[in-house]
């Protein structure tokens, strides 16, 4: 299929030579599929990179895979991907693994069979996606891990990600500063799925903050007996993280948040409830456990954290029924992204700030901060800064 392929290129690009000299033959603009895009110049950090000018370049050969596209936070980044690309003056493939390694694998595949250079991957399981890079890799494509890290290979070229620890520590330091300094104030803790490397970042972070004041007696568990167990322990194990987390996964679903939290509550005295605090990991759990408190009548108040600004909990924070959020902002990620796959196919090394061990190798990490926001500063935040729209919200 190769070599008909490339001789119908050939006779395609002889006849238009033919019709160019008539004068007949149209101008079109090209895409990543024909394989005709110029290849965009590399940006500084956070900005998207511009197009080249068209003087017969290398092709972009990008191919993106996101994990489902039943959580907000990846349908935002597909819009953004998406944005990115058609301002830079190309185009690259976006696919959606639906939760499933099986989908990811048999994505990248087909990707790689398109002449893909550069794949940009989210993998829905950090450890079953080695495989997958591995094979990536071995047909020489690079392969940048976007916000969750690939594990246990060292068929990645690079991870682009937010600063997960200060996400988890930004959500915990919230909580902290709303406790004050009572004693004995119930905490409620949840987690994201225990298949994703980036919950264990999130929990280790939240856990440096909290650990103290959960000794110190001003935060008491109430739902994660393997938490109890290890609560005067600063610094846990990845499989001391995994026994709290499988006690409190949310598995990023909030159906599945929402059934965690009922029966929280339905095993809770009233005592344990009252004025309570959440760990809640992203917004789209954050709103199914909150509006589950909410409608405990043993619940007089929380406070809960959440992450992603998702418009949903953007317009909830807004009415008071979600404490915060951790904004990060999607067009940086997607930006550094993009850049370090148009620097990899110029030949070029992305600059690194860092670096994440995966069970295998230190990948070079690409970080971008992240903001805490609560109602205070929402406007200036996500509305000012041109993230969001205002004439999308009420009550602002």
């Amino acid at each position: 299929m190769r070599i008909k392929f490339s001789s119908l290129f050939v006779l395609l690009v002889i006849a238009s030579f033919i019709l160019a000299a008539c004068g007949g033959a149209p101008q079109t603009s090209p895409t990543a599929a024909s394989g005709g895009a110029t290849a965009p110049t590399a940006a500084p950090s956070g900005e998207a990179p511009t197009a080249a000018p068209s003087t017969g370049g290398t092709a972009l050969a990008v191919g993106i895979v996101l994990p489902t596209k039943d959580e907000t936070r990846w349908t935002q980044d597909e819009a953004r991907f998406k944005e990115a690309l058609d301002k830079a003056g190309y185009q690259a493939e976006i696919l959606f693994s639906e939760k499933d390694s099986a989908k990811e694998k048999a994505n990248v595949e087909s990707l790689i069979t398109k002449g893909i250079k550069v794949l940009i991957l989210t993998p829905v399981d950090g450890t079953a996606a080695a495989s997958t890079a591995a094979a990536a890799r071995a047909a020489g494509v690079k392969v940048i891990s976007y916000d969750r890290l690939i594990r246990d290979t060292d068929a990645v070229d690079y991870y682009v990600t937010f600063d997960s620890l200060a996400v988890g520590a930004q959500q915990a330091q919230y909580l902290v500063d709303k406790a004050g300094s009572a004693k004995g104030q119930p905490l409620y803790i949840y987690a994201g799925a225990a298949s994703d490397n980036n919950a264990f970042i999130f929990f280790q972070g939240a856990w440096s903050v909290l650990q103290p004041k959960i000794a110190d007696g001003t935060f008491v568990i109430k739902n994660s007996s393997e938490a109890i167990a290890l609560q005067d322990k600063a610094e846990l194990t990845r499989d001391e993280q995994a026994k709290i987390i499988a006690q409190v996964t949310t598995d990023w679903a909030p159906a599945t948040a929402k059934t965690l939290a009922e029966s929280n509550l339905t095993t809770a005295q009233a005592a344990d409830k009252g004025d309570v605090f959440i760990l809640a990991p992203n917004d789209d759990t954050a709103r199914a456990i909150g509006d589950t408190f909410h409608a405990d009548k043993d619940v007089k108040s929380f406070v809960i954290t959440g992450q992603d600004a998702a418009p949903a909990s953007v317009q909830y924070i807004i009415d008071g029924k979600q404490s915060m959020t951790v904004f990060k902002d999607v067009r940086t990620l997607v930006a550094d992204s993009i850049n370090a796959a148009v620097t990899l196919l110029q030949d070029k090394a992305p600059v690194a700030k860092g670096s994440y061990n995966n069970g295998k190798v230190d990948v070079p990490a690409i970080q971008s901060p992240v903001i805490s926001v609560d109602k205070a500063n929402v406007k200036a935040a996500l509305f000012d800064s041109g993230y969001y729209q205002t004439s999308d919200y009420t009550g602002l």
